[in-house]
């Protein structure tokens, strides 16, 4: 299972994880950032890596509800947890078919995006604000801009994501009334 250096520590780890609702184990190298072990390790292509510094937010996921720069964290760091990537936002509906996320219905009817290569990353990030935060009160444009504001896009100049978190804040307040 794992390999030992001249010190006798393992270079390898057994890392499980439930990855969007699905129970996964597998075996990383220690020094293995959870962006690489989500997208070579386990085939999630979903989530990208920008910078690799947590500054871009392009790598953002969910651990245990919380959004995180998967590019800052090693994937051993998350053993036992839940990772929930842009894939498993959707929830499945009764007929057996996926439903999208209010966010990710709002980016595509607000046109919120362009070259999409920062889109996981936001959808993750709004998705756990909008989820955390009560339906019921309508968005103050001050929650939106925190809401995006950790996130960089280099094509869209924000206008549209900001209006796609609006439209989803106010689909999911109509949802909750």
């Amino acid at each position: 299972m794992s390999t030992s250096t001249a010190r006798g520590t393992s270079t390898e780890r057994t890392v499980r994880v439930t990855v969007n609702g699905v129970p996964q184990q597998v075996t990383v190298p220690v020094r293995r950032l959870l962006s690489d072990a989500l997208r070579h390790d386990m085939g999630l292509t979903g989530t990208h890596s920008g910078c690799e510094h947590g500054v871009c937010g392009s790598c953002t996921v969910l651990v245990d509800g919380a959004a995180v720069r998967s590019c800052l964290v090693l994937a051993v760091q998350v053993d036992g947890a839940a990772v929930t990537t842009v894939e498993g936002l959707s929830r499945s509906d009764h007929q057996g078919g996926q439903v999208l996320h209010p966010i990710q219905e709002a980016f595509r009817e607000c046109h919120a995006l362009q070259c999409g290569y920062c889109t996981p990353g936001f959808l993750t990030t709004i998705a756990a604000g909008l989820d955390a935060r009560d339906p019921a009160v309508p968005i103050t444009e001050d929650e939106v801009d925190e809401l995006v504001g950790g996130n960089l896009c280099r094509c869209t100049g924000y206008a549209n994501i900001k209006k796609a978190c609006r439209h989803a804040a106010e689909q999911m307040r109509q949802a909750a009334s």
